[in-house]
């Protein structure tokens, strides 16, 4: 019983290290103006902290949601932008059909970044199989993640 209640207490403490939720004064200086300069229709912003060393603001501009990650320095590392399956290109679209043969896509996003350029991230599944996939705009898999379902 004392194991359990350790490692309880132990997965309690370490989740805020993943994602923390912050508030607008934990977020540096540097990173705000980054985000303000990159993103400046941006409303309802959110602050969080991922792992030790990124912060990510998700946020909306109009109807669109999105979320940008950046260093403590306000270096911009990444920014994804949720989309419809229906937005995906056809080299995308096309890709799934032909490398996934039987996979229905369940979320997509446009994913950037200054190391990678544009390319997309999209959640697929069939039966109790989950994977995701990064294509790049030319419809070629740049990774491929088998996703465990919960409780596994």
């Amino acid at each position: 019983m004392k194991k359990v209640i350790t490692l309880i207490i132990l997965c309690i403490s370490l989740t805020p290290a993943f994602s923390q939720e912050l508030n607008a004064g934990q977020v540096p200086d540097a990173v705000k103006v980054a985000f303000k300069k990159l993103q400046p229709n941006a409303t309802a912003v959110k602050w969080s902290k991922e792992g030790s060393t990124e912060f990510e603001a998700e946020f909306r501009v109009g109807n669109i949601e999105m979320s940008s990650n950046f260093d403590k320095a306000g270096t911009w590392i990444a920014t994804e932008t949720e989309i419809k399956s229906s937005e995906l290109p056809a080299s995308v679209t096309t890709s799934i059909a032909k490398e996934f043969a039987g996979y229905k896509i369940s979320e997509a996003e446009k994913v950037e970044t200054p190391t990678k350029g544009m390319y997309y991230e999209v959640a697929i599944e069939k039966g109790k199989s989950k994977m995701e996939v990064e294509i790049g705009t030319d419809g070629n898999v740049i990774k491929k993640q088998e996703k465990k379902a919960k409780g596994d």
